[in-house]
């Protein structure tokens, strides 16, 4: 096969992972019909009756149509159990996007837990950005000192050209160089992650008396 034809069923083998993974909902899930269980675990999850299109253009393929009626009644129900106080907390610490879909006096319940719940998301999330550059910047050191150990064995070698020489003590300073800035890295980070430590110590424990936290 040429190289050309290669490309082109590569990029039709992508188009079609990519489309696959656009659809809401399967073959046997379209051929099974249950739309009003759909319907109920679209509103549990708090999808807006748009999805109902998506679930339609979804199952176009296999000829099978919604029951909007069935869907949009069990959809209902699903909601009801979505827009409550302790779900609208669990939706915001997941940082689950709200999708307006709770009727306006369900909101004076579910947005403050909602809010509560983004708060507690957004410092969790902090104190893993921060684990992560932590261990980011440790891994450079290992690298960076290992490197640093091979080339000062390259450096002992005998035979080595005064070029040559130079070129290795030049890369072993480099190598220091990215060392004290990884070094630093990770001083930052660990000054970093201890705030975010504290700060979400600090939520927890101002919410731990509405939410189970």
């Amino acid at each position: 096969m040429t190289m050309k034809r290669l490309m082109i069923a590569g990029g039709l083998l992508l188009a079609g992972v990519l489309l696959n993974g656009c659809e809401t909902m399967s073959e046997d899930q379209c051929l099974a019909g249950a739309w009003g269980e759909r319907g109920f675990q679209d509103g549990v999850q708090g999808y807006t009756p748009s999805r109902l299109d998506e679930h339609a253009e979804a199952c176009a393929q296999y000829g099978v149509v919604p029951d909007p009626i069935a869907y949009a009644s069990a959809r209902e129900d699903g909601l009801r159990r979505y827009c409550t106080f302790e779900n609208g907390f669990e939706v915001g610490r997941r940082g689950d996007t709200y999708r307006q879909v709770c009727r306006p006096e369900e909101e004076l319940a579910f947005l403050p837990a909602y809010s509560d719940g983004r708060r507690l998301h957004e410092a969790e999330e902090a104190v893993e950005s921060a684990e992560r550059d932590l261990n980011s910047a440790i891994s450079r050191i290992d690298d960076r000192e290992d490197k640093l150990v091979a080339k000062e064995r390259e450096l002992r070698q005998e035979g080595l050209t005064d070029e040559e020489r130079r070129q290795i003590r030049d890369r072993i300073e480099e190598v220091r160089g990215e060392i004290r800035d990884a070094r630093r890295d990770a001083w930052t980070a660990r000054e970093t992650l201890e705030w975010a430590r504290r700060e979400a110590d600090r939520v927890r424990y101002d919410l731990s008396a509405r939410y189970p936290v």
